[in-house]
C-alpha cells in the first residue's frame, strides 16, 4: 500500500475516535456538574477536562476563565482548537474524501453525513437540543463508522492502518481519562459507599462504557484499584488499555515491512506487560507514574508508525500530561 493511502487511513480513523472520546470526556464531566458543587469544585473538574487533553495553555489563549461554558465552546466548536469535536470531525472527512477510491461507498457517505451535520450545530443549538444529547449523537456516529467499516471494508491493509489508528487513540485517551479523573475522585473513594461517591465512579465507568461490564465482572462495590484494574488490565473489556495494545499489536504484524521489526517489538512488549501485570504491583508503584511510563510508549509508538508505514509529515503534536 503506498504510505500516503495509509496515512489517510491510520489519520481518519484516529481523528473520528479522537471526536468520540473528546464527547465522552465531556459528557461524564458535564454529568458530574449536575451535583452539588462549589465553585471551585466546578472550577476543578472542567480544568482536569483540559489537563486531559493537555490543552490548558491553548484554552487560556482564547479564555480568561475556566466554565462550563467556556470549555464546552471550546472543546466542541472553536476552530482554532485543532482537538475540538468541530476540528476532529472535519479532519476525518478531509483524510476520508482524500482516499475516497479506497473506502466503500458506504463508509464515505457515512463520514461525509457525519461533518455535514456537525456543520449545522451552533452552541445556540446545542442548548435548545440538550449537551448531553448531542455528545450521543457524536458517540453513536463513530459507533455506526466502525461498524461499516468492518462491515462493507475488504479484511486488507487499509483495513489495518484504521485498526491500527482507532485503538492507539483509543489507549492514549483511557489513560487520560484515568490518570487525571482517578486523582480527582480518590479522596473521595477512601471513604467508600456515599451516594455522590458512587455516582462518580459510576460515572468515569461509563464514559468508556464500562459500568455494566464492571457490575457483571465484579458484582460489589466501585473501588478505585478495580477501577484501574478494569481500565488498565481486562483484555475482555472493549475500551481497556490491555485490549486496545493487543489491537494494534496484531494488526502491525499483519502489516509489518523490513523497516518495522522494532516497532512491532515495542508493541508486542507493552501488550505482554498489559497481560500479565497486577494491579497491586501498578498502585503500589505510582499509578499516575504507570500512566505517564505507557502515554510515552504509544507516542513512541505513533511517532515509529509514522516513521514506518505512513507520510513523513507535521501532525498535530500528541497531548502530554
Amino acid at each position: 500500500m503506498l504510505s500516503r493511502t495509509a496515512d489517510h487511513l491510520y489519520w481518519m480513523a484516529r481523528y473520528m475516535e479522537r471526536a468520540e472520546n473528546i464527547a465522552r470526556i465531556l459528557d461524564v464531566n458535564h454529568r458530574m456538574s449536575l451535583m452539588p458543587q462549589s465553585e471551585v469544585q466546578a472550577e476543578q473538574a472542567w480544568g482536569a477536562t483540559l489537563r486531559i487533553m493537555g490543552l490548558e495553555n491553548a484554552f487560556h489563549q482564547h479564555y480568561a476563565e475556566i466554565s462550563a461554558d467556556a470549555v464546552l465552546e471550546f472543546m466542541i466548536f472553536n476552530p482554532e482548537n485543532p482537538t475540538s469535536i468541530r476540528s476532529c470531525l472535519r479532519a476525518a472527512r478531509e483524510n476520508a474524501h482524500a482516499v475516497r477510491g479506497t473506502l466503500t461507498s458506504e463508509l464515505w457517505e457515512t463520514t461525509n453525513s457525519t461533518w455535514l451535520k456537525m456543520r449545522d450545530f451552533t452552541p445556540h443549538k446545542l442548548n435548545d437540543e440538550g449537551v448531553s444529547e448531542f455528545f450521543e449523537w457524536v458517540k453513536f456516529r463513530s459507533h455506526l463508522s466502525r461498524g461499516v467499516t468492518l462491515g462493507t471494508m475488504l479484511q486488507d491493509e487499509a483495513l489495518r492502518f484504521i485498526r491500527i489508528g482507532t485503538f492507539l487513540e483509543r489507549a492514549d485517551n483511557t489513560l487520560r481519562i484515568l490518570d487525571v479523573k482517578y486523582q480527582l475522585l480518590l479522596p473521595a473513594g477512601e471513604v467508600e459507599g456515599g451516594a455522590a461517591d458512587f455516582y462518580q465512579w459510576s460515572a468515569l465507568l461509563r464514559s468508556v462504557s464500562a459500568f455494566e461490564i464492571y457490575r457483571r465482572v465484579y458484582r460489589d462495590l466501585i473501588t478505585p484499584s478495580r477501577v484501574a484494574e478494569m481500565m488498565l488490565l481486562r483484555v475482555d473489556m472493549p475500551r481497556s488499555l490491555a485490549r486496545c495494545m493487543k489491537e494494534v499489536y496484531n494488526n502491525l504484524r499483519v502489516v509489518s515491512n523490513d523497516h518495522s521489526a522494532e516497532t512491532e517489538r515495542r508493541a508486542g512488549q507493552m501488550e505482554a506487560n498489559t497481560r500479565f501485570g497486577k494491579i497491586d504491583d501498578i498502585v503500589r508503584e505510582g499509578l499516575h507514574n504507570y500512566v505517564v511510563q505507557a502515554l510515552g510508549r504509544i507516542q513512541d509508538l505513533g511517532n515509529r508508525i509514522a516513521d514506518d508505514f505512513l507520510v513523513p509529515v507535521s501532525k498535530p503534536a500528541e497531548a502530554t500530561v
